[in-house]
């Protein structure tokens, strides 16, 4: 499967500097998210987020559900943006039954809050198209988040190798599960897993401007101009 980055961000100015910029196939929130950036969590405002996301290029836009009905809340998240919106849900037993019934009416759904690997069967026999392990939580508990996550990718691929019939392996089946690793805290980590075969990235924009901001890569580029001045 082809890399993928998205925005973890829920500021709308964050959006737009870097949506336009190509990288990013689309954006992930969540109601702490909302609260860091001031903005409500709440259907009507979500509904103005949606569309500004949309205008800016986002393909796919990530909105987690809450509250006692966290089917009813998905349903309404998903109609903000038919095909477009990723209802995110905790792989809880409540998560999961709130799943099941919007992936039966096909709606996209993003299981959140992953911290261990068998977890992970639970997106994949339900359905879900991603699953967002925390690797740096993983690591703030004192577990190897790296190395847990690595595991988890193979995991995806074992499912995907011993059931031919599984998600993905039909023309007609949905696509198979995608690990969606989110709490990422520098560029390296993208890279060390990226080498493990982890494919899919939701990143802050301090840490995508930190991907740019690599010095000696920096200083050539200001000698080239340099150069070319005294040409």
């Amino acid at each position: 499967m082809a890399l993928r980055l998205l925005l973890d961000s829920a500021d709308p100015s964050a959006w737009a500097e870097w949506l336009p910029t190509g990288l990013f196939r689309g954006v992930t929130t969540n109601p702490t998210l909302l609260r860091r950036a001031a903005q409500p969590c709440n259907l009507e405002h979500l509904a103005e987020l949606t569309a500004r996301a949309l205008e800016l290029g986002a393909e796919e836009l990530h909105l987690q559900a809450w509250g006692a009905d966290l089917l009813g809340c998905g349903r309404a998240l998903a109609q903000l943006a038919p095909g477009r919106i990723w209802v995110k849900l905790p792989i809880t037993r409540a998560g999961a039954a709130a799943a099941r019934a919007l992936i039966a009416e096909g709606c996209p759904v993003t299981f959140t809050a992953c911290y261990e690997p068998a977890q992970v069967l639970l997106a994949v026999a339900l359905g879900a198209d991603y699953i967002a392990p925390y690797l740096g939580r993983i690591s703030d508990l004192g577990r190897d988040g790296h190395a847990n996550l690595t595991r988890m990718q193979r995991i995806v691929e074992s499912v995907r190798r011993v059931d031919p019939d599984g998600p993905g392996d039909r023309p007609d089946a949905s696509p198979p599960l995608r690990l969606l690793v989110a709490s990422l805290r520098s560029p390296n980590d993208l890279a060390l897993l990226a080498a493990e075969g982890l494919d899919t990235f939701t990143i802050s924009p301090d840490i995508a401007t930190a991907l740019f901001a690599v010095e000696p890569t920096l200083a050539a580029a200001a000698q080239f101009e340099r150069d070319a001045e005294d040409t």
